[in-house]
């Protein structure tokens, strides 16, 4: 896990106690597996500094990327869905980001800059005794919470350049940007939040978390759990960089060690996919026992949805 609050703590520091100070070498050049761009200023301080984060595709003058804006007048920092003024991009924030969230105007009143980007989260920050904190409406934010926000936000991104970057005029795709480990690692961490947590548990062993990468004698089986009422074992693959007849290959041989070596005649098999493949489906109609496999299409919001049984 990144801790990202230190670095945030040192840019609200400098903003306020420093002003004149408009350097920005000793801040990280990558987090995130993303481009880190901290800007105060050139040649005077700006009235919004900003620390942006974006693919290497991107600027911060061509791009949309989840960016912090220190309205400094205001006493806000905003945690934002950002989205470039200089040069209007290709690509940007998808319709469930401009329909469902509040536009920097609408929450500041007639903001000096970047008021069509969209609000994620809002802070008030202060400096006690040299250290800084962060409260929203008066409520002060533990270092975990601030740090939460950031790592969500980033993960959501990536996973819309990634899925932008299968469009082969995509901008973004002339990158080729692929998170399955993101999308992994988000599914497993926000599990109960998900079709799978309603249906399915994580396996713990000794109190220790062993569901994720289970590690089989023919590979790491990449999210393994089971059924909440039958208690059988569920092999959940993704689908990322591969075809979809090595992606239905790889399930099965799990599906299959898992017959054998746990002696489960009733495992199921789960394919994650970041949009329906008529390939996958043509296979998937092939098998046998048509309750066996299922499909589940992540939305760009990562609000997983089950696309159909087979």
């Amino acid at each position: 896990m990144i801790d990202f609050v230190p670095h945030l703590e040192r840019f609200v520091k400098q903003v306020l106690t420093e002003p004149e100070n408009l350097k920005y070498s000793e801040y990280p050049k990558e987090l995130f597996d993303l481009n880190m761009r901290v800007s105060f200023g050139m040649g005077m301080p700006a009235k919004i500094p900003h620390i942006a984060l974006i693919t290497k595709e991107m600027k911060v003058s061509n791009g949309f990327y989840p960016v912090y804006l220190f309205y400094k007048d205001q006493n806000v920092l905003i945690l934002s869905y950002g989205i470039s003024e200089t040069s209007e991009y290709k690509e940007t924030w998808p319709t469930d980001i401009s329909n469902d969230k509040q536009r920097i105007k609408d929450f500041i009143q007639n903001p000096f800059r970047y008021g069509d980007s969209f609000v994620c989260q809002y802070y008030t920050p202060e400096i006690t005794n040299d250290e800084v904190k962060f409260f929203r409406d008066k409520e002060e934010l533990s270092s975990k919470i601030v740090n939460d926000e950031i790592e969500k936000l980033t993960t959501y991104y990536k996973s819309i350049v990634s899925i932008q970057s299968e469009i082969k005029d995509s901008d973004v795709g002339k990158g080729l940007f692929y998170m399955e480990k993101e999308l992994e690692n988000f599914i497993v961490k926000n599990w109960e939040e998900t079709g799978f947590g309603k249906k399915y548990d994580l396996i713990t062993e000794n109190g220790e978390l062993i569901s994720q990468q289970y590690t089989t004698d023919i590979g790491s089986i990449d999210i393994l759990a089971k059924d909440k009422v039958s208690g059988s074992y569920v092999v959940i693959e993704l689908k990322k960089d591969q075809t979809s007849d090595a992606t239905i290959g790889q399930l099965f041989r799990y599906m299959g060690w898992i017959k054998e070596n746990k002696k489960d005649k009733n495992v199921k098999g789960v394919i994650v996919a970041g949009k329906y493949d008529e390939k996958l489906g043509y296979a998937l109609k092939a098998v046998m026992d048509k309750t066996a496999v299922e499909i589940f299409l992540y939305e760009v919001d990562f609000k997983l949805k089950e696309y159909s049984k087979w």
